[in-house]
């Protein structure tokens, strides 16, 4: 990884020295980070103007093809932008060797692109948490090395290979099995906003793929109505596997009375088939151990009931 072109399409930076920290750490490390300066654009709550950050995005399409494309955060912004998008210009940079990567709200982006082009973006890190992420004191922490191995390996060698170890309760009927499928997903919240467009990638794209979902800030009784919008829109039938990565920073209230995240789970597990198994703890997300996910391409994925594997070479 010689070079990266930041883009920022989604909202505004939310501070100043997180980007800051990011980009001297990835310089430290040998990266030629480019377009820096789309860090301090700020409109309303977006980093830049519409027209602006269309710009940017139409951009990658001449993009030169050893860069890799890193969004600088989430947020939303990009929804406005679908309709304008040159989907079919950016897939042929992609095509010839550009790399294109982040998450968030940058799902939106990614599942257009897949859905019009069949382009292979990457969902994994941005510049601001996962490079220049601060601590409650406003402290700099270092990028997570188990993250950045993970990054490296999908960016260089095209190679994803992952075994999580954890016990796995809700496999349905099949406790233990080998299948393989086109790879896709992200932020829950996006998906589910997707669902009825032409950004989100058809029935016949995603057959028996392998579903990835991810959320913040969402409780989980707002998780299980997402994931009922997906189940009653047919497409959770539609894979054959879904796996959860992190559902973080919600907090759990005294009119609960016991729901939980698990108890979210449990509720799509009784009206999913059970041929196919909902995996859980993902590493992925909103958290600091964070895989580097080929969306759109063929992975396999081994599981049983206390742990599983997930490979992919694009």
């Amino acid at each position: 990884m010689k070079s990266i072109h930041l883009i920022a399409p989604s909202g505004a930076s939310l501070d100043p020295k997180s980007p800051s920290a990011g980009i001297e750490w990835l310089s430290a490390h040998g990266v030629d980070v480019q377009n820096a300066s789309c860090v301090e654009r700020v409109f309303e709550r977006f980093a830049g103007t519409d027209e602006e950050r269309l710009i940017e995005l139409n951009g990658l399409a001449k993009q030169p093809k050893q860069n890799l494309v890193m969004a600088m955060r989430g947020g939303y912004g990009i929804h406005r932008l679908l309709p304008q998008i040159e989907w079919e210009a950016i897939a042929k940079a992609i095509q010839h060797g550009l790399q294109i990567c982040g998450h968030s709200d940058f799902t939106a982006f990614e599942l257009g692109l897949l859905a019009k082009t069949g382009a292979i973006t990457l969902s994994g890190p941005m510049l601001n948490y996962d490079f220049g992420r601060l601590d409650d004191k406003g402290n700099v922490v270092l990028p997570n090395e188990w993250m950045w191995k993970y990054f490296q390996a999908a960016v260089d060698q095209r190679k994803l290979d992952c075994e999580v170890i954890a016990p796995q309760s809700f496999l349905g009927g099949a406790d233990s099995k080998s299948i393989s499928g086109m790879l896709w997903g992200g932020n829950l919240t996006v998906v589910a906003s997707l669902i009825g467009t032409p950004y989100l990638p058809s029935a016949e794209q995603t057959q028996s793929g392998i579903l990835f979902l991810e959320d913040v800030n969402e409780h989980p009784y707002r998780i299980e109505r997402m994931l009922m919008q997906l189940l009653d829109a047919g497409i959770l039938a539609n894979q054959g596997a879904i796996l959860l990565g992190s559902f973080s920073a919600y907090r759990l209230y005294d009119n609960d009375r016991g729901y939980s995240l698990e108890s979210a789970i449990e509720a799509i597990r009784k009206r999913l088939p059970n041929s196919i198994p909902i995996l859980t703890d993902l590493p992925f997300g909103h958290q600091l151990d964070k895989l580097t996910l080929p969306i759109g391409a063929t992975a396999s994925l081994a599981y049983s009931s206390e742990a599983y594997k997930i490979q992919s070479h694009w």
